[in-house]
């Protein structure tokens, strides 16, 4: 199914909304339009594809911010850019999104019609799938090794083995008898002043991963957390951001930030910050590295803490500190290593001594494993009786599950999983934030759950049955994401005008026709989880069980019998003991209701007991107040962005 031409459709939903937009920009005294939709590749789409739908050809601007607070807008429309700039940046935008739809739609539709089941392919989701698969496979491959490992207590400090694990029993212990009598000879005692800077401000991927890890909130709760902080609180900046640095021109604004964001509990931190007097650093600030958007940070705007949900506190207070952080002194401190021996062994000791506490008095870390605060003093070349050898066993460990956060590591940096040796495509994946974008990984993983491909199992990522036997029917290129390497660095030479957008999209309807023609030729079958003992009453085979969003039926697998029959579906009628809606079951004579508090009613008798209560509706009255409803709830919010325009320009 590869359309001549793409057609843009309006959404039933926004229609009203798109012709207010249609006719405003269609007035005489509308000279000129300002694109003012987010700043990046799709961003760009989204207005050209209104635009152009709407068929207006007048004279663009371009906003170019990454937050909506007055005083952004304000200096943005000081600054507006002429939006043919933009024209390759909408072009890649396009060509991505059309590429998108072909490649995808035509798999799934061939994999869906092929094999009778809800079978779904897709640039990024089958290759994330196929790394959660091959995870699956190391861990399961792994075989548990066991190992020893050689450390000893000598005034009070812990001195670890340089040889690390040992092996083979027999040498472990041969090791451990000859070390328990011996003095430790000091040969080396090296003492550096170090000096660590704060971790780097937040792009969304990393917000998302501190999320997970601290709160246990999914990649998507963190965007739509991120979202309402930017849109209705306005007190971070946009979320849908890969970049860890702000820009040059942001520094003078940073001591409004303080100001506005160290309540409560760090209302000390930023009067200390603000006293010492912001410096630039190139720890946060480097142009090179923000392309569309800066990281996330606070706006100018004062926040108040008892306004915000739980998660939006939660999420506001991580971005707040790690901002307040990178401000604030680095941390300092004094590394000891001590290097000794015992006969042939080798034995090493590190210390840390604070010299100044920096940004860790605001931000706590995981320390090193085998690092110690300094307790003792050595000094080179003197002889320490030994207090103990330790001889201790382990077993080595197998990889871990994926979880919400490592899934996301990995689909931004997907190299690992790529069996190709061209380091150019892995080199292009780091560039593009590896597959899916910051702003769409999160529905990506909600997908593959939602489609029952992946299943969560504690924190734990597993791949389902249905999922594995998808990989295995899907065209194999497909399942890699050196595809997805290969599109980005076409998408990019369309973005610096190298190549047309046109013969890109020729590229990829040869390639759908191919995909479609291996789905043909392939003798692969799949096994329905979903089979029922019962036969077809048209061709004899097994029915399956097919749950809809409102209702459940049995369908024939064999799509050119097509029966299908229905078990129950979700009804508005309400339980008259516990008022929740009911579900309706049966046929004909046999209809009736279920509730999940255990009441059961026949429709006869519902019907009846309806029209004694003169609570009957009729059904075209039925009909218009669920239309209005439904008009309701489908009415489009207001961004931030318009609100702020409106407040501007009264």
């Amino acid at each position: 199914m590869i359309p001549e031409k793409m057609q843009l459709t309006v959404i039933a939903k926004t229609r009203k909304q798109f012709n207010t937009v249609k006719h405003l920009m269609a007035r005489q005294d509308v000279k000129d339009i300002v694109i003012a939709t987010d700043a990046g590749r799709e961003g760009e789409l989204v207005a050209r594809w209104i635009i152009k739908k709407a068929g207006i050809r007048k004279p663009m601007k371009r906003l170019w911010i990454s937050s909506v607070t007055e005083k952004a807008i304000r200096d943005g429309f000081k600054n507006l850019k002429d939006a043919r700039l933009y024209e390759n940046l909408y072009a890649s935008a396009e060509a991505r999104s059309q590429a998108d739809w072909i490649v995808g739609i035509n798999g799934t539709r061939a994999l869906t019609v092929k094999h009778n089941a809800q079978l779904s392919l897709g640039r990024v989701q089958t290759p994330t799938l196929a790394m959660v698969r091959a995870k699956e496979e190391e861990i399961r491959a792994f075989k548990p090794v066991p190992y020893h490992t050689l450390k000893l207590r000598a005034k009070g400090a812990l001195f670890t083995h340089e040889g690390g694990r040992i092996f083979k029993e027999e040498e472990a212990k041969k090791k451990h008898e000859a070390l328990a009598s011996g003095m430790l000879h000091i040969d080396q005692v090296n003492a550096t002043e170090k000096r660590k800077e704060a971790p780097l401000l937040y792009d969304l991927t990393e917000l998302q991963r501190d999320a997970s890890n601290l709160y246990g909130l999914s990649p998507k709760e963190t965007l739509n957390t991120m979202q309402a902080l930017y849109e209705r609180h306005k007190v971070l900046t946009y979320p849908r951001t890969d970049a860890r640095y702000i820009t040059k021109d942001m520094v003078p604004t940073l001591a409004d930030r303080v100001k506005a964001s160290a309540k409560g509990d760090l209302t000390n931190i930023g009067r200390e910050i603000l006293r010492k007097g912001i410096k630039e650093k190139k720890s946060y600030v480097n142009d090179l590295k923000v392309s569309d958007h800066h990281a996330i940070i606070p706006t100018e705007e004062s926040v108040v803490l008892s306004t915000l949900t739980d998660k939006e506190r939660k999420i506001y207070l991580l971005v707040v500190k790690r901002f307040l952080g990178v401000l604030m002194d680095p941390h300092v401190y004094e590394e000891v290593k001590v290097l000794g021996h015992i006969g042939g062994e080798v034995f090493t000791h590190t210390s840390r001594r604070t010299l100044k506490e920096g940004y860790k008095s605001l931000l706590r870390e995981e320390e090193e494993e085998g690092i110690e605060e300094v307790k003792t003093t050595f000094t080179k070349g003197e002889k320490i009786p030994v207090d103990r050898v330790l001889l201790e066993k382990g077993v080595t460990k197998p990889p871990a599950y994926f979880t919400d956060a490592t899934l996301l590591s990995a689909m931004e940096n997907p190299g690992k999983y790529m069996e190709t040796k061209d380091k150019a495509l892995e080199a292009i994946l780091k560039e593009t934030s590896g597959l899916g974008t910051v702003a769409t990984r999160a529905d990506i993983i909600e997908k593959l759950f939602s489609s029952f491909v992946l299943e969560k199992r504690g924190k734990e990522i597993h791949i389902t049955e249905k999922g594995r036997q998808l990989l295995s029917l899907a065209p194999e290129e497909l399942t890699s994401p050196e595809m997805t390497a290969r599109w980005e660095k076409k998408l990019e030479e369309i973005k610096n005008g190298r190549l047309k957008e046109g013969a890109f999209i020729k590229e990829m309807e040869g390639y759908t026709r191919q995909i479609i023609g291996e789905i043909r030729a392939s003798n692969k079958t799949f096994r329905h989880d979903n089979v029922t003992g019962q036969k077809c009453p048209e061709c004899g085979k097994n029915l399956l069980e097919v749950k809809g969003k409102k209702s459940t039926m049995l369908v024939c697998q064999d799509r050119n019998c097509g029966h299908r029959k229905t078990l129950s579906s979700q009804s508005n009628a309400r339980c008259p003991e516990c008022k929740k809606k009911m579900t309706l079951h049966g046929e004909g004579e046999g209809k009736h209701f279920r509730c999940l508090c255990g009441h059961r009613e026949k429709l006869t008798a519902f019907q009846a007991r309806r029209e004694k209560e003169g609570t009957a509706m009729k059904k075209g009255d039925v009909k218009k107040f669920l239309n209005k409803i439904q008009e309701e709830n489908d009415a489009p919010i207001n961004s931030a962005l318009s609100d702020a325009l409106k407040d501007l320009f009264k």
